[in-house]
């Protein structure tokens, strides 16, 4: 989690990746602490230790699923191409992060871990939230994408008739775990509540052509 608006979004997504039973590696930036404490009613500790047992707790988490590195800890699984091969998603993604990973700057541990996500071509998804996106902005992004990133701005649909702003939350939540390969159900695919639908109808035909 960088410092771009929208913890909500990255405190969702930890919490359904626990839920699923994922091992979960995170890394928060100092200005992302500042966000949450400003976005949400999370205080983080000063303590990695107790700020990973805090959110642990909030979370819904088993002790040791949840692992939380300094934004300096050089030795953590992420900063490394021998680390394991796990996806990495920067949720939100600050502007200025984008600019570092699209000119292979590596300056603190998430900027790192991106830039080796690029390097050994694994699944890489980031999530800007600003606006309106300038040109630079645009630039980063689509040369992020050419190297292989996912850049999935937090644009939330309507669709699904959102009733609070949770639900515009969970819409980006959802798509980002369709994109990790796991299952969810917060939002519903597209066409399925229709698809329902006619089988509902077809099953009610074929129920009164037999009675």
């Amino acid at each position: 989690m960088t410092g771009a608006s929208g913890a909500p979004y990255g405190l969702r997504l930890l919490e359904q990746l626990m839920a699923a039973g994922c091992e979960v590696r995170l890394m928060i930036s100092k200005a992302a602490q500042v966000v949450i404490s400003t976005e949400t009613d999370l205080r983080l500790p000063g303590s990695t230790d107790a700020a990973t047992r805090l959110l642990t707790e909030r979370c819904g988490g088993e002790a040791g699923q949840l692992t939380l590195f300094g934004r300096e800890d050089w030795f953590a699984p992420p900063a490394s191409g021998s680390g394991p091969k796990a996806p990495l998603v920067i949720c939100p993604c600050s502007t200025g992060t984008l600019s570092a990973l699209a000119n292979g700057a590596s300056d603190n541990l998430i900027e790192r871990a991106g830039d080796v996500a690029l390097k050994e071509r694994r699944q890489l998804i980031l999530v800007p939230r600003e606006s309106p996106y300038s040109e630079v902005h645009l630039q980063n992004m689509l040369t992020l994408t050419r190297m292989g990133a996912t850049i999935m701005p937090a644009s939330p649909g309507f669709y699904h008739e959102p009733q609070s702003v949770g639900d515009l939350v969970d819409f980006i939540v959802a798509r980002l775990l369709d994109h990790l390969g796991l299952e969810q159900t917060l939002v519903g695919r597209w066409g399925e509540a229709r698809l329902a639908m006619k089988r509902d109808t077809a099953g009610e035909k074929n129920t009164d052509e037999r009675d």
